[in-house]
Parts: C-alpha cells; structure tokens; sequence
C-alpha cells in the first residue's frame, strides 16, 4: 500500500481517509461552543460516491455542552488532488437551547 501525504494528487477514491474539522456553533442563549471533530472512515454511496458519519461534543460552556450526530454531504473536490464534504447539522438541546453547525471540512486526498 502507497503512503500518501497531504501534499500528493490522488486522483479517484481514497479508501480508509477521515477528516477534521474545526467550527464554532451559531450563537444561541448569549454564547457558542466549538466543534472540533474527526470524521468516521468514508462511507460508500449508492450513487458511488462517500460520505462520512460523525458524532461527539461539543466544548463546555457557559456551563454546560452538547452532544451532535451527524452525516457530510458528498465528496466535493477541490483542485490538487483533493475533496472536502459540506455539513449541517443541530446539536441537542441542553438549557432550553440548541445549535447550529455548518460548514466544510478540512481537505483530504483524492478527487472522489
């Protein structure tokens, strides 16, 4: 099995890759949290493409956290050989409140 960088052009599907990701929650109640993730490995599509699935917390504040579950949208490439996958979703409600988390994450290898 090859090694691949950050830096190589990987054209097609990279199997076993995750993504991180680094976010702040909307505000909500007078505060946010932020969201620091790592992605499941891809999931298969039935449409050939991936996905990946995530869940955790959010970090503590304002006296309390929340707990998120959620899917990416599909492979989005980016040029140089790499892909990035859109989210949003809410975290549960904690304090009479909850969040809203959007955005994209990090890039990984592969065009797919």
């Amino acid at each position: 099995m090859k090694n691949i960088s950050k830096d190589d052009f990987v054209s097609g599907f990279v199997p076993h890759h995750n993504h991180g990701s680094v976010d702040y929650t909307s505000m909500s109640d007078g505060h946010v949290h932020q969201c620091l993730d790592i992605t499941s490995p891809p999931i298969q599509s039935e449409e050939g493409g991936h996905y990946h699935f995530t869940e955790g917390y959010v970090l503590f504040e304002d006296g309390h956290n929340h707990y998120y579950k959620a899917y990416s949208g599909p492979a989005i490439p980016v040029g140089n050989g790499m892909h990035v996958h859109y989210y949003d979703f809410y975290t549960t409600e904690e304090n009479h409140h909850r969040h809203h988390v959007k955005g994209v994450d990090q890039p990984a290898p592969g065009t797919e």
